[in-house]
């Protein structure tokens, strides 16, 4: 198998067996292949996971390959590589906001960054506490509600790859989903009165 051209598309997902099997051997070329087709997906779902914080974001997917590459070997291939690499994300976003938090004063070129100039500083203010209510109330649930809640809509996993994963049938993530969608609507609920 080639190695695809820097500069043009990633491999499709199709691809993803050859080619941590390779990786998983020393091939250098198909762990670059495999990052490339995996590394946008990560980096978005460590994206949300963080809050919108870009830098934390990318450091956070930076320490998950280097996870990954350390026990690809290990990956055993029951589920897509994709969705063995996103529990990494997880984990690894989990193990940051366990540790010790350095916090760090947002400089006045930050804040101007963060604004949208079409949108009143009111509507900011409900956007941005609105989707922190989310993203907490997201945060907080148990981890089996939690994990498939953000694997579905943060990484974007299809509920048969979620379910290959956990060892689960697809049945069983959408009662563990709709179990998720009652305890955030209630907690949810509970915030706005």
């Amino acid at each position: 198998m080639e190695t695809s051209d820097p500069g043009g598309p990633p491999p499709v997902a199709d691809d993803e067996a050859v080619l941590w099997q390779r990786a998983a051997k020393g091939d250098l070329d198909a762990a670059d292949a495999l990052a490339r087709c995996t590394y946008r997906a990560v980096y978005a779902s460590l994206f949300r996971l963080c809050g919108g914080d870009q830098d934390l974001a990318a450091d956070l997917t930076q320490e998950t390959y280097r996870k990954a590459w350390r026990s690809i070997e290990k990956f055993r291939g029951g589920s897509k590589f994709s969705t063995w690499l996103y529990r990494i994300a997880y984990n690894t976003f989990l193990n940051h906001i366990r540790g010790p938090r350095r916090l760090e004063p947002l400089t006045e070129e930050q804040v101007d960054q963060l604004l949208d100039p079409d949108e009143t500083p009111d509507d900011a203010t409900v956007r941005s506490v609105e989707a922190e209510r989310l993203r907490r109330a997201i945060l907080d649930l148990p981890d089996d509600l939690r994990f498939v809640v953000t694997a579905r809509f943060w990484a974007e996993l299809p509920v048969t790859e979620i379910a290959k994963h956990q060892g689960l049938s697809p049945v069983g993530i959408r009662k563990r989903l709709a179990r998720a969608y009652k305890q955030l609507a209630t907690t949810l609920e509970g915030g706005l009165q």
